[in-house]
């Protein structure tokens, strides 16, 4: 598939932008990849609505506009940015999972700022089991030299490939074989910028034989700033035999923040991970490209999604499951409540290969429309090479049930609180997945106060 290339001022800076990038990395492996990376973005160029895959998200705005572009890989903290960051991770005291927070013991906590680790807002754990790095100095971790760029997927994927060439941040979480944290880690993202500014973070989690680990993704930036910020993620996840990763991404962001994000996982025997995915009202666009691929048998996925959309915002959910070896089990909910003149897309794909044999794989799409301007995009997909498989998939767009919402009525329920309670037995089946108690009651707290007023 070739992408029909967008003209671009943004294109061109990032050509130059390259150079720079590419001249201060030292290290002969990584370098490689840069260049492979950049060469496959020369080549597909930003994708336009005539590329299937992003006809219902136009890129265009985001791409017409001028941006900063760090190419400091070894940029630092100054006093007044992390004096920045402080005061607004306090102003956000509520908004960013206080029941969870490293000093109350209920998590530990991840701090980075624009990008950059910073250890003194960080509370991380004491165990030899863990090593937590940014990912320019793990270039000698052995996670990293097995794993680094071998798992995402470049080709036909632009944005992917324009983070493989450009990035100058990001994490490297390794977890030891037989350890299991005994908190989450939360990764607290900071966004601070005086004017427009391109960020492409690049992670890489990597969890061994017999370890668990759970973490929790967050993004906070000045609500009142007009700088509009592109954030280009990518994250890749290695879940080695009969490990367990549970991942969580809050996305709450100011509608200054426009994100794209690409998580892909590849898991071996026994192993099991679980990405929860909670969009709120927010972020103009946010675009969620995950990719699993189940490359041993007898392996366990779940991909969960909940979506609430308003004003004019674009939520975007691609996701894709490989199943390629016998006795694999993946399941996908996603659900959405649209609101205003907002715009959910959902497209997931299951993918069952000749190998194959006696997998399970299910994928449910359902979708609430609260208002006559909104709307919704759902196509689940499957194809199976194999004749031997339990695979299903559905979809559904609908309305609240007008009869359902009378006879609360006529109970003496009020009509806002009768729709909440229909919205939070709709959200259930997705909320009640999550493991950890005080983020399940988080994330239940903000379905009921973003459904205020609606």
């Amino acid at each position: 598939m070739t992408t029909k290339q967008l003209e671009s001022p943004l294109y061109e800076s990032l050509q130059a932008q390259f150079e720079i990038v590419a001249l201060q990395d030292q290290h002969e492996a990584t370098k490689a990849y840069r260049a492979q990376a950049m060469e496959t973005f020369r080549t597909l160029g930003f994708p336009s609505i005539k590329n299937e895959e992003w006809r219902f998200a136009n890129v265009l705005p985001l791409v017409k506009t001028t941006y900063e572009v760090s190419a400091d890989k070894n940029a630092q903290i100054s006093e007044e940015t992390l004096a920045q960051a402080k005061t607004l991770i306090a102003a956000h005291k509520e908004d960013i999972l206080p029941k969870l927070k490293g000093e109350e013991k209920g998590a530990y906590r991840l701090v980075t700022i624009n990008g950059v680790f910073s250890k003194e807002l960080s509370f991380l754990p004491d165990n030899a089991g863990i090593t937590i790095s940014t990912i320019g100095e793990a270039v000698d971790q052995p996670g990293y030299q097995e794993y680094f760029g071998k798992i995402v997927t470049l080709e036909n994927n632009a944005f992917a490939s324009l983070n493989g060439a450009m990035f100058t941040d990001g994490l490297f979480i390794e977890l030891k074989a037989n350890t299991v944290l005994d908190m989450p880690i939360h990764i607290i993202k900071v966004k601070l910028a005086s004017g427009n500014a391109l960020f492409q973070p690049r992670n890489l989690f990597v969890v061994h034989k017999n370890a668990q680990m759970d973490v929790i993704e967050t993004y906070i930036s000045e609500s009142d700033n007009d700088a509009s910020i592109l954030i280009n993620g990518v994250s890749e996840i290695a879940v080695e035999e009969n490990a367990h990763f549970f991942h969580y991404d809050i996305q709450k962001g100011c509608k200054n923040i426009r994100k794209i994000q690409r998580n892909e996982a590849v898991q071996k025997k026994h192993s099991n991970y679980s990405n929860y995915t909670f969009t709120f009202p927010g972020s103009s666009f946010t675009r969620n490209n995950l990719a699993i691929h189940l490359d041993d048998e007898a392996i366990e996925s779940h991909l969960y999604g909940l979506y609430l959309t308003a004003g004019e915002q674009l939520v975007d959910n691609h996701t894709e499951v490989h199943h390629k070896k016998p006795h694999g089990e993946s399941n996908q909910l996603y659900k959405g409540i649209i609101m205003d003149k907002s715009k959910a897309v959902f497209n997931g794909k299951i993918y069952v290969y000749e190998d194959a044999q006696k997998t399970n794989a299910f994928q449910q799409s359902n979708n609430v429309l609260f208002s006559e301007q909104a709307t919704v995009h759902a196509k689940p997909q499957l194809e199976i090479f194999a004749d031997d498989v339990k695979c299903s998939h559905g979809t559904t767009i609908g309305q609240l049930n007008k009869e359902a919402i009378f006879y609360l009525k006529s109970r003496g329920i009020g009509e806002e609180q009768a729709k909440q309670l229909m919205v939070k037995a709709f959200a259930f089946d997705v909320a009640e997945k999550i493991k950890i108690p005080a983020l399940r009651s988080y994330v239940e707290e903000m379905i009921t106060e973003e459904m205020k007023g609606h």
